[in-house]
């Protein structure tokens, strides 16, 4: 049982305060539109999206389990394009890459599959810095290998061990399961730390997306049991955080009104019992008590000035800052959701400069 013990505020360097833009980069709205382009002499592609479209207002099973398919071969379909990037290229040969299997019984007996990526220049060492991370696609869709690349330069040019988890996907695993999957991870991580080289002081949990969410749920599992001195930093990004796609699209922003139906099935395949968990910040981690939030770990939230979770995660990133624990909010200017991974546009550069301050400062520091 947790005994809601506060933890002392952090202390922010204050590090980023980005000018907003004021609209979305013309280099961001350019390369959403070629990608568009290439769609539309796909004949497999339209027919796709038209379905998809046509299936958003339909909530019966077959419609449902349709929907997941279509879902899952387009974000398939991405995953080249957030590997396949000059920016990665000789990175592969200077990283060493292994697998962990961590057990687990929450739902039943699995290993929960790890990528670990090591730069050549840290093995033999002790006492490296940990970033476990988790991959985005709704919660629905995508695998760890889908940000490899990505992840493996960002090992490489920070000195950081990362740990790549593969959780289980909804709706064939629910919440909080999926979410369990990674915390496991986490406290595997910490209580092996000597056998695995890590410096138990310097452990970061992170996740994009759906994968924010993850990383959010383990901030509220850890918080519950009291456990959040083991993470240095927790670092959610573009996170999907509550349930604020069930409100009158007239009040959202441009792209949150485009994707709150899509929004919606993904947090309906992910819920267990709607009724029952509509409140359980397992489920939307934004709805964590005050009491629950001031024993987070210190956390810096990555956003995106036009993300389709931009007012979710700004109301999550005040409260924290309230609650003590928030270092920074950093928003990407101009950017949109996932601009920051595709090589060739501006929010791109200011995004990894970003992350490689924080590994230094915050990480590291």
């Amino acid at each position: 049982m947790s005994r809601m013990v506060k933890m002392s505020r952090v202390v922010s360097k204050n590090l980023f305060d980005f000018k907003p833009a004021g609209k979305v980069d013309d280099d961001v709205t350019a390369m959403f539109e070629k990608y568009e382009k290439m769609g539309e002499g796909i004949p497999e592609v339209l027919q796709m999206q038209e379905r998809m479209k046509e299936l958003l207002t339909k909530e019966d099973e077959e419609s449902n389990r349709e929907y997941l398919t279509l879902v899952r071969q387009h974000m398939q379909g991405m995953e080249p394009l957030l590997n396949s990037n000059p920016f990665y290229n000789g990175v592969s040969e200077q990283i060493v890459r292994t697998d962990l299997a961590v057990p687990t019984d929450h739902d039943g007996e699995f290993d929960v599959p790890v990528e670990v990526y090591t730069p050549k220049s840290l093995e033999g060492q002790s006492k490296r810095a940990a970033y476990i991370y988790a991959h985005g696609g709704g919660v629905i869709a995508m695998t760890a290998g889908s940000m490899s690349n990505p992840l493996c330069k960002f090992a490489l040019d920070n000195d950081l061990v990362v740990f790549n988890v593969d959780y289980r996907l909804a709706p064939e695993t629910k919440c909080p399961n999926n979410a369990k999957d990674f915390y496991e991870v986490v406290k595997h991580v910490h209580q092996n730390a000597e056998s695995l080289g890590i410096d138990p002081a310097k452990i970061c949990i992170a996740g994009d997306s759906g994968g924010g969410y993850i990383c959010l749920a383990t901030m509220v599992l850890l918080a519950q049991h009291d456990e959040s001195e083991i993470i240095k930093l927790a670092l959610p990004g573009i996170p999907m955080v509550d349930d604020y796609c069930f409100s009158d699209p007239l009040a959202m922003t441009v792209e949150e009104r485009k994707d709150h139906l899509m929004m919606r099935k993904f947090w309906n395949y992910i819920a267990a019992d709607w009724e029952a968990q509509k409140h359980d910040p397992l489920l939307f981690p934004g709805k964590a008590s005050e009491e629950l939030l001031e024993k987070f770990p210190p956390t810096i939230v990555m956003e995106a000035e036009f993300d389709m979770f931009i007012t979710e995660a700004t109301r999550l990133a005040n409260r924290l800052r309230r609650a003590g624990r928030l270092l920074e909010l950093v928003v990407i200017p101009g950017s949109t959701h996932g601009a920051g991974f595709i090589c060739g546009v501006g929010a791109f550069n200011v995004f990894w400069d970003t992350m490689n301050t924080i590994a230094r400062e915050y990480i590291h520091g």
